[in-house]
């Protein structure tokens, strides 16, 4: 049922969900390290939402009766110069994720294979929220600076993350 070369992306992107994972954790441990609880738990759930893409794009490839083969995964970076570089790795990595999404988009329109490129249609709203997500970081890290880390974490508890409810923001509002 699926493209042996959609059947690869898919395998190649579960490995690459699962580096982001681990690059998670690395990352939420530099911040628990740096005594920013809030951040640490905000990167620690990134790591385990990494992980549940990874197993998304499993069970898609199962369900396609394709052939899963999951390949090895590279250490994650552990040491960062400072809460800046440690965000601004998150936010390369979902610009990369990001493009790796539209790839497999792509290719299932190439292959017609609308199934999957519905199941991808899940993955392509996911990437907009996380790239708002880690936009923000970044932004709000600079505005900071190492030193104002903790009104970031204040921010973050605050749910200054979070996704807007519909209508807010004038998306899917009333007209």
């Amino acid at each position: 049922m699926i493209s042996k070369k959609l059947n690869t992306m898919l395998n190649d992107q579960v490995g690459n969900e699962l580096a982001a994972s681990h690059q998670y954790v690395a990352i939420a441990t530099f911040f628990d390290q740096a005594a920013l609880p809030v951040l640490a738990k905000h990167y620690y759930a990134q790591a385990l939402e990494e992980r549940d893409h990874a197993m998304r794009l499993v069970k898609i490839v199962l369900d396609m009766d394709g052939t899963l083969k999951i390949p090895a995964v590279p250490a994650p970076q552990m040491a960062f110069k400072d809460s800046l570089a440690a965000v601004k790795l998150a936010l390369d990595s979902e610009v990369r994720v990001t493009a790796q999404i539209n790839a497999l988009v792509d290719q299932a329109v190439v292959d017609k294979d609308h199934l999957i490129k519905h199941a991808l249609d899940w993955f392509v709203n996911e990437q907009r929220e996380e790239l708002t997500s880690a936009t923000t970081l970044v932004q709000m890290v600079k505005r900071a600076g190492e030193g104002g880390m903790f009104f970031v974490e204040t921010f973050i508890k605050d749910g200054g993350l979070a996704e807007p409810a519909a209508g807010a923001g004038g998306e899917g509002g009333a007209a």
